[in-house]
């Protein structure tokens, strides 16, 4: 079985469940679902400047997207392409995106995957935690970068210039090429983070995450990094030399020199951070 094929099969996040037949009049391009992806969630970061009401609850927690799906019939009944005011929306965060257009890929039978990592186009940080979606494409022979976040408003005001469906490889980091970046003094480890969180243990957070998310563990105990008390954000020589290792393991992986299995195992040992142990 090739790479790509690992990422062809939908998992138990990504699987649509009884609302499969939802996708059935999505649109055939990677771009045409990103726009409908877009039009379905409303992240709870811009959910202002979309007019929505501060008092409205708005649940940032990552959901499977049967879960998902079912939120949004709830919110509005119809196809997912038809046009949603902001209201009619359901809520979340980057990987809502992310995760809902993998889901969409797979059922296309396009390879795809979710990535946590870095974005240099979003908020003033210089890489801002970010999730993105990766799909195969057999005429470029490579992976590439969608993120579904990017509705029209966004786009402007964010000042994007690339296509969305079609990010260049400067717009977006994996977070073992953030660590290995860092790693080298080639970016200082502190432009990489989420609001007041950043530097190397933000990006050891992100490393696992990103770890987890290529063996389809797209939700973990990681998620849990807010909790982490300060003792637990102390890197010991030790662990900067694992985390080393399971980024150039994540590297050799995406260069085709790895099995999956490989990755799997690293996964597996990894499942519970420090301050949950």
């Amino acid at each position: 079985m090739t790479i790509q094929e690992l990422y062809l099969r939908q998992d138990a996040l990504t699987d649509p469940g009884a609302l499969a037949g939802a996708y059935d009049d999505l649109p055939e391009t990677v771009s045409g679902l990103c726009e409908v992806v877009s039009g379905l969630i409303v992240h709870v970061a811009w959910a202002e400047r979309y007019g929505v009401p501060p008092d409205i609850p708005m649940v940032r927690q990552t959901r499977p997207v049967a879960d998902r799906l079912k939120l949004i019939q709830e919110a509005f009944a119809g196809s997912l392409t038809a046009a949603r005011a902001p209201r009619s929306r359901t809520f979340g965060t980057c990987r809502d995106y992310a995760l809902l257009l993998c889901s969409m890929l797979r059922s296309r039978s396009i390879p795809a995957r979710v990535r946590g990592g870095f974005a240099t186009y979003i908020g003033d940080d210089i890489y801002h935690d970010h999730w993105i979606c990766e799909y195969w494409s057999p005429g470029d022979k490579r992976w590439l970068q969608a993120d579904a976040q990017l509705d029209a408003m966004q786009i402007d005001q964010l000042r994007i210039p690339f296509d969305s469906a079609n990010l260049p490889r400067e717009a977006f980091l994996t977070a073992s090429q953030a660590w290995r970046l860092a790693r080298c003094n080639a970016v200082a480890a502190g432009a990489f983070g989420h609001g007041a969180s950043a530097g190397l243990w933000f990006l050891h957070v992100n490393v696992y995450r990103d770890l987890l998310s290529l063996t389809n563990r797209q939700i973990s105990a990681w998620d849990s990094w807010r909790d982490a008390v300060p003792a637990s954000k102390v890197l010991k020589v030790d662990v900067l030399a694992e985390l080393d290792r399971l980024a150039d393991l994540v590297t050799t992986f995406e260069n085709g020199s790895h099995q999956f299995a490989v990755l799997d195992e690293a996964a597996s040992r990894n499942l519970m951070p420090p301050w949950l142990s």
